[in-house]
């Protein structure tokens, strides 16, 4: 068990089980992207170690940016989502390949698919290492999902409670 601020986390996905996903969905976007050379965005500052490990599985050529959006205050979802950093380069034609750390409500997917739709990008994909189907409000398709996870807070591998506990290598959830 660990510590966060006033909140109290018990082990629940190992490193190992992290490791497995990520190469699952590597593999997955490399047999749709690899004779392209998709630019890869990660969403800050969650995905930050997600992309790290991507990049460093995926074997074709590619290219990646970030954005940094905000829609959480300690452990709950504002519903609103804000653009903190923006993409700087035009993406007209281009194939995007979206990586999430997490995918629960869909607000903050459903303002990045209207922002890249504004982009006239190419293919337009989503991919997320944790999704929580239970949480997801949205009807806007995720192609490439690594592990579904009940709707329960986590933290870790990226991951903070209230700027705590991204530096984890694996996942702890909220003690009950």
């Amino acid at each position: 068990m660990i510590q966060l601020h006033d909140k109290q986390f018990v082990p629940f996905i190992s490193a190992k089980e992290i490791d497995f996903a990520l190469t699952k969905l590597v593999a997955q976007v490399e047999d749709d992207f690899a004779d392209e050379t998709p630019i890869f965005i990660g969403v800050l500052n969650g995905a930050f170690m997600v992309v790290a490990d991507f990049m460093k599985k995926y074997k074709h050529n590619c290219e990646v940016s970030f954005i940094k959006m905000a829609s959480y205050e300690g452990t709950a979802s504002t519903n609103t989502v804000k653009e903190l950093i923006g993409i700087n380069q035009d993406l007209t034609g281009r194939t995007v390949v979206l990586i999430e750390d997490i995918i629960d409500t869909g607000n903050t997917i459903e303002e990045l698919k209207r922002m890249f739709k504004e982009q006239n990008v190419k293919h337009f994909k989503i991919a997320t290492l944790f999704f929580k189907p239970e949480a997801y409000k949205k009807d806007i398709k995720i192609d490439y999902i690594g592990i579904r996870i009940p709707n329960k807070f986590i933290v870790g591998y990226g991951l903070d409670y209230d700027g705590l506990g991204r530096n984890l290598p694996e996942i702890y959830k909220l003690a009950e």
